[in-house]
This record gives structure tokens, sequence and C-alpha cells, in this order.
């Protein structure tokens, strides 16, 4: 579905496999009408596939179908710390590493070299290693951190610019989300994407998940990324859209996504929505629990046999409003009046399906500082994550890791205090 220039891209797929060419790739955009496909080489057979990268968009790019060649660091010293994917690169080997095994064994040095070279980075399938029992959104249970998911990002995000974003769409929803939400609580910034993972985490299909990120102007790589790096995007499985979320007349993804208030105030936040179920519910799919896949579809969103879901008005990660519509395909112009009465964080979703980017409201010049039991969860997974992967850190590192899990304490605890 193109909506209204919103430009829908997989922000992560793959060559498996040492024989799979360029060809084959762009088969799979052009199959699922994506305007932008992210193929990234990783670790395995990396030699073969780095050929194929150029820092440009391949030639057998369309005008609205673009392929690029982008790196995800799988398969490297890092990746216990979890996956990262770096998108528009201009060089893609580290400096001085001759081999994959050269490269570093945490995530922080990895995001600034990426962003040294004007690239949007984040991580991949944020959701492994954060795998929590409650179903709440958010909740303070403590994960393992044990995973390749964003699992440094607790840590990374406490450096300005360090990173844009981090991956939805591919693990289970509560467990992408839950980590996000508390950071935004606490004032961070950070943007979602949508990605598959094809075919490692699914080969179903390139495009189950994805990011429809609003380009002005003629579509090209670097504008894409720029949208999604702004979060002038929402993230879905392609069977629901939140188009043009605004909050007081300010759209997602301009003017830095924030809208100013001298005092607390009711703000108008409006959206066009649109969905479409099957008419006949699948109860094994609505039914299914949110940790087997498919992680995400609108079935799961679906209210009882109806053919309707629920769009939820998300303030500092709490639903404090909804209005349900049909998903029939049409779209639904849709507007709340909320009140708020200290800086937040506002959103759109249909839990399960699709989720805008957040909306920054600043009441009164004062940052966001939603939840001090949030602040109190990040200094909590610092601490967690440290246990889990600070024994894989390299002994050359390790020095320079403990500072930068230090560093993300400091900023918690300042943030607790801060906090209410």
């Amino acid at each position: 579905m193109r909506c209204r220039r919103a430009r829908c891209g997989c922000a992560h797929y793959q060559n498996p496999t040492e024989g799979v060419r360029p060809e084959d790739m762009m088969r799979q955009i052009l199959g699922e009408k994506l305007n932008v496909g992210c193929v990234l080489t990783w670790g395995p057979c990396y030699y073969y596939q780095k050929q194929f990268f150029s820092g440009k968009d391949h030639p057998l790019s369309k005008r609205d179908e673009l392929m690029h060649y982008d790196l995800e660091v799988s398969g490297f010293p890092s990746s216990h710390a979890g996956h990262l994917v770096l998108l528009g690169l201009t060089e893609q080997d580290y400096p001085g590493a001759k081999r994959i095994e050269d490269w570093p064994t945490w995530d922080l040095p990895i995001l600034r070299w990426g962003k040294a070279q004007g690239a949007v980075v984040g991580f991949a399938h944020s959701g492994w290693g954060l795998a929590v029992k409650s179903s709440d959104l958010p909740n303070y249970e403590m994960p393992g951190f044990d995973g390749i998911g964003a699992n440094e990002y607790i840590v990374d995000v406490t450096y300005p610019d360090a990173v844009d974003f981090i991956s939805t769409m591919d693990t289970p929803d509560l467990w992408e989300l839950n980590i996000w939400y508390q950071t935004l609580n606490v004032g961070f910034r950070t943007r979602v994407s949508g990605e598959t993972d094809f075919p490692c985490i699914t080969d179903s299909r390139v495009g189950q998940g994805r990011v429809y990120a609003k380009v002005s102007g003629p579509l090209s790589y670097s504008a894409w990324l720029n949208a999604v790096r702004a979060g002038r995007s929402y993230v879905s499985e392609g069977k629901s859209h939140l188009m043009d979320f605004s909050v007081n007349g300010t759209e997602v993804g301009t003017n830095s996504s924030q809208v100013r208030l001298d005092a607390p105030a009711t703000v108008r936040v409006t959206a066009k929505a649109a969905g479409y179920l099957d008419p006949v519910p699948n109860p094994a799919l609505h039914d299914l629990p949110y940790d087997r896949a498919p992680y995400w579809d609108i079935e799961r969103a679906r209210i009882g046999s109806k053919r309707e879901v629920p769009v939820e008005l998300v303030v500092n990660g709490k639903a404090v409003a909804r209005k349900n519509i049909v998903a029939d395909g049409k779209v639904n112009e849709l507007a709340f009046d909320v009140s708020i009465e200290r800086s937040s964080w506002v959103a759109l979703r249909i839990l399960g399906s699709s989720h805008t980017n957040p909306i920054f409201v600043v009441v009164g010049g004062r940052p966001i500082r939603a939840s001090r039991q949030s602040a109190a969860w990040c200094l909590a997974a610092v601490n967690q994550c440290w246990t889990q992967k600070a024994p894989k850190i390299s002994k050359v590192e390790l020095a320079d890791a403990e500072k930068a899990y230090d560093h993300a304490r400091e900023v918690y605890k300042k943030l607790i205090e801060e906090s209410r």
C-alpha cells in the first residue's frame, strides 16, 4: 500500500548464502511491492557478499523500487551484545580490521563508527534477550538481557546521537516496545523502524515487517533514511496504517517531532487510520500467545468477532483513549482531544499491528521525566546487561566498556532524581 507519499521499506533482509545474488534479492522487492529494500551483508559469507556493497543504490534499482546493500553486524565479535543495523554506510569494513574477528566485541564503538559516516544506526530484532512473562505494557519485570536484540541499547541510548532506532515487527511486540517505552519515559527520543529479517527469523516473505516513511519529493535512499531517522514514519505489518499523525497540527517527523506548550493544556491529536481484516475471524491466530509467531498481525487486534480494531492514543506509555475502526480497507479520519499536564510523548497504535513514532509535547520548557519507575528499571537493566555482556568483551576493550556502563548508570541515577 502506497499511502500519501509514505514510502514502504523493509530495513533488514539478507543474502542467506554465498550463491544468492542481487538479481534474486531484487525479485523479493518487486514481488512485495516495496519502495526500499535494505539488503544487509552479515557475518556468514561476508567475504563473498561484501562485493555487492558500493555505498550506492544497486544498478538493478528502479525509480520507485530501490535496492541498497548495507550491513548487519551479526556473526561478528559484538553479536552477543545485540545485532546492529547500519544503513547508509560509505565504508563497510571497520578501521584496522582485516577479518571479522578483528572487529570490536561490544556495540558502542561500532555505532559511533557508523554515525561518523553519516549512517542511520540501530538495533535488529530488538526483543531477543528481552523476554518477560508479563503481558502489561509497559511492565517492570527485568529481562535477562541475554540475547542478540536491543540489549546494549540500554547503555548506548545514554550517549547523545549514538543510536537512531530500534527495530520492531519480527520479535514479540511487548518485548520490543517495553524497552522503548521505558527510555521514552525518561526523555530519550529513539525512533522505531520495521524489519523482517528474512530468511533468518521468517522465510515467509520479505516485507512482513515494514516501516512507512514519508518522503518529500522524489524517492531516494538518503531521503528515505532521513525520514526514518527523523521518525517521520510508522511501522506496520502492512495490514493497518496510521497516516498523517499530528499533534496541534505538527506532523510526526517534522519540527523535530516537537510541540511546545507554555503551560498544561488540551491538545488535538489527528490521524488517518485504515486496516484490513478478513470478514471471518481466525481464532487460531487471534488467540495465539503474543510470544508465538507471527508476532505482529492485525488479527491479534480484532475486537471479539467483529471486523473492528482499536486505535489507541498512547501518552507516556499508557493508552489514555481509543477509537474503534472498521477494518475494511477504508480510511478513517480520527481526532482525539487530550489534556497534557506535563512534558510527555504521544503516539498512536493498533497494538499487534502498527505503531507510530512519537511526538514530544514539551510543557514549560521542561524535559520529559514521565516515570521514576521507568528510570529505576533502566538503571537495573544496565546492571543486568553488564552481567551478561562483560564476560564476552575482550580484555583489551573491557575498561572502555566498563566506563560506558558506569556512564549509563550515572545518567539513570540522575534521571531517577529528576523524575516523578
